[in-house]
């Protein structure tokens, strides 16, 4: 493999550990879609990343977890505020991959994914798409499957689903002691 290639792409992590495929952008229909930063197209949509830099194209790897430098010093408050998308669970994320591997990490994401996309289509009334992201990002995926199968009828109107879901949704979080909406860095 040559530098600057990945073995393999997977558009819904960045290699920065942000879950891409948990972002709003990632689900949004139009130009604005953000395709993940190992989809196709991304380095039109966005401009140059210095993680992409370091970690895929100087040294070919998929993940930062995969450098031995991990974290190295372009972590240093990486995850004390967000950008766009919930950088919270990003080092997290990195340091499960780098203790269990890529394959169990994108698993566990798939499934996140999964039950993303099911709040999107079921409970999304149209204004609640960043909030079933960063629910589906920081929120334990026991909880999240709980809080869907126990939602309520779905022969309630779209409305009331959604509103009685976020509900149970903020209560878990805030019992939790997680916030669910993007911090800025200070």
């Amino acid at each position: 493999m040559e530098k600057g290639q990945t073995e393999k792409h997977h558009p819904t992590i960045a290699c920065c550990g942000i879950d891409c495929g948990l972002c709003p952008r990632y689900y949004t229909i139009g130009t604005s879609r953000c395709p993940g930063c190992a989809g196709p197209d991304f380095k039109e949509k966005h401009p140059s990343c210095g993680f992409i830099t370091c970690c895929v194209k100087k040294n070919g790897f998929e993940v930062c977890a995969q450098c031995d430098e991990f974290p190295c010093p372009k972590f240093n408050g990486w995850d004390a505020g967000d950008s766009f998308v919930s950088h919270a669970r990003s080092l997290e994320n990195l340091r499960f991959i780098k203790a269990h591997g890529l394959a169990p990490f994108l698993a566990q994401q798939q499934e996140r994914i999964r039950l993303l996309e099911i709040l999107l289509k079921d409970f999304d009334e149209g204004r609640s798409r960043n909030f079933y992201c960063t629910a589906a990002a920081l929120l334990p995926i026991s909880d999240l499957r709980e809080m869907i199968k126990s939602a309520g009828p779905m022969t309630a109107e779209l409305k009331q689903r959604a509103q009685s879901l976020r509900s149970a949704i903020a209560g878990c979080a805030g019992g939790l002691g997680i916030e669910l909406k993007l911090r800025r860095k200070q």
